[in-house]
């Protein structure tokens, strides 16, 4: 897509309220005009008074305008934000006029809608206050505002200052045993790169005696585990028996020790039994969908049969919390189809649902093919079924983001039953507290106790993205190098004063 910005915005906000309407889409430098590629002005023009802004689209041979001013008042915030809400309002005008969609967040891009809301309750407002602020000023639905408290709500009976001076540990198998057609992580299930397992397992060994080496240094007690992927369970019994033995030969009494178990075709009575007698507490077993063509067209390797089987095994291994995903607006599934999914899920009573909403990964077979449908009417009417069909089962939202280029402008939304919420994922996507990350693609995230203000220190160390980077690394020197630049990394950031219990 060609953005021609003028005026004081900073191009990436204009390019994620583009993709609201144009999921997919690029910005490649020095594109050229063609009839398929959409093209955008935006124009802010300011005085004394307000900040007004202009945005034209044009794509399809059609051209649309959309305009907006706000007043520089204070109540609206810094003027930066005053210029963003300007140029949302008249880009959401713009857009609707050219596709038809109300966007169900409004102007709301970022990732996290509960810290919006987050930031009202802090100022003072009730929890019906926020909502409305939220619809008013964003463009929010009301639903969605109300959800983006409802979440907000339940984090803050979750986030202590107890759990802001810990951290949590993240374990990474990048494997899968096929690919689903909507992933873009292709190299991961190709036989050559499933031959690397043991190696890969002998080198995340190490690496987790190195994370938790400097962890220890960092005086800070481990709140949660949470080993992904990929699909974890592609390791051997015995496999993921030396992996857990691992983990807990360093760290015990995890607040919550989470395996993404994930593929139902993966799962056996063995591994889980090694789980639940290693301390796993909380385990994902992750259909999808219910509906059985579905599964066969995105790739996934189990039958529904197969994922009913898997989730017994689950439930009799005694592990305390099950979880299941869920994908909303996926290829091929339809709205009725996804409310039986979810009927069909709940009826098995796990304490976590998850209800994800398709997005549209850059190199999967489905962007490819261009099998989605960006407005997604089924996303929506199968996301408002689950927000409303959860919590009438006894669930509430207590987990919530989203993601560029999901159909629908829509939400990812985990539901859990009232004591059960999945607290890793609370951590790590409101970055409560450090997550020290082991393995190929990991992220381990330096987060600082809270300043006075609410503000945080940020800093990220990426793992290696493919296995057989992460292997050189490993053969080089036994990941020593890599061990020491962390330790080095996390002495600079929390400095003399470590982040631990306080006394």
């Amino acid at each position: 897509m060609i953005l021609d910005i003028r005026g004081k915005l900073k191009p990436y906000y204009v390019q994620t309220l583009a993709m609201i309407f144009f999921p997919g889409v690029k910005f490649p430098e020095g594109e050229a005009p063609s009839p398929d590629t959409p093209e955008g002005t935006v124009i802010l023009d300011e005085d004394e008074r307000e900040v007004r802004a202009a945005v034209t689209l044009r794509a399809g041979g059609r051209e649309t305008a959309g305009s907006a001013a706000v007043a520089w008042d204070s109540a609206h915030g810094d003027r930066d934000r005053i210029r963003k809400m300007a140029a949302g309002e008249a880009f959401m005008r713009a857009g609707e006029a050219m596709t038809g969609i109300r966007p169900p967040w409004g102007m709301l891009t970022g990732v996290r809608p509960a810290k919006v809301a987050s930031e009202l309750l802090d100022a003072g407002l009730s929890p019906e206050e926020a909502a409305d602020a939220i619809a008013g000023e964003y463009g929010a639905s009301i639903r969605k505002a109300r959800l983006a408290v409802d979440v907000s709500l339940a984090e803050r009976r979750v986030i202590t200052p107890e759990v802001r001076r810990a951290c949590s540990v993240y374990v990474g198998i990048p494997f899968c045993p096929t690919r689903c057609a909507y992933c873009s992580f292709v190299s991961y299930a190709s036989p050559g790169l499933l031959k690397l397992i043991p190696e890969y397992l002998e080198a995340l060994m190490a690496d987790i005696d190195g994370v938790f080496g400097v962890i220890r240094e960092t005086g800070m007690r481990v709140a949660s585990a949470y080993i992904g992927g990929g699909t974890p369970t592609i390791l051997s019994a015995d496999q993921l028996r030396r992996l857990l033995s691992k983990i807990r030969e360093h760290a015990d009494g995890f607040r919550e020790f989470t395996l993404e178990a994930g593929r139902p075709d993966t799962i056996t009575k063995e591994k889980l039994a090694a789980a639940a007698e290693f301390g796993v507490t909380r385990v994902s077993v992750n259909t999808q969908t219910l509906n059985g063509d579905v599964l066969a067209k995105i790739g996934r390797a189990h039958t529904p049969g197969m994922f009913r089987e898997a989730y017994a095994v689950a439930r009799e291994s005694g592990i305390r919390d099950i979880n299941v995903d869920l994908i909303a607006g996926l290829p091929y599934d339809t709205a009725a189809s996804f409310r039986e999914t979810v009927d069909g899920v709940t009826a098995l009573a796990p304490e976590n649902v998850t209800v994800h909403t398709f997005s549209v990964k850059k190199s999967s077979d489905f962007k490819a093919e261009g099998r989605f449908d960006p407005a997604s009417a089924v996303a929506a009417e199968s996301t408002d079924y689950a927000g409303a069909a959860l919590p009438d089962a006894g669930y509430l939202p207590y987990y919530l983001y989203r993601q560029k280029n999901t159909v629908g402008n829509l939400e990812n939304v985990g539901y859990a039953k009232p004591g059960h919420e999945g607290l890793y994922n609370i951590y790590m996507m409101e970055e409560v507290h450090s997550i020290f990350a082991s393995g190929a693609s990991a992220v381990t995230k330096f987060v600082s106790v809270p300043k006075e203000d609410g503000s945080v220190r940020i800093e990220r160390i990426f793992q290696p993205k493919y296995p057989y980077e992460y292997l050189r690394d490993y053969r080089e020197d036994g990941g020593e190098r890599k061990r020491r630049a962390l330790s080095e990394a996390a002495a600079a950031f929390f400095g003399e004063d470590p982040q631990k219990e306080e006394p």
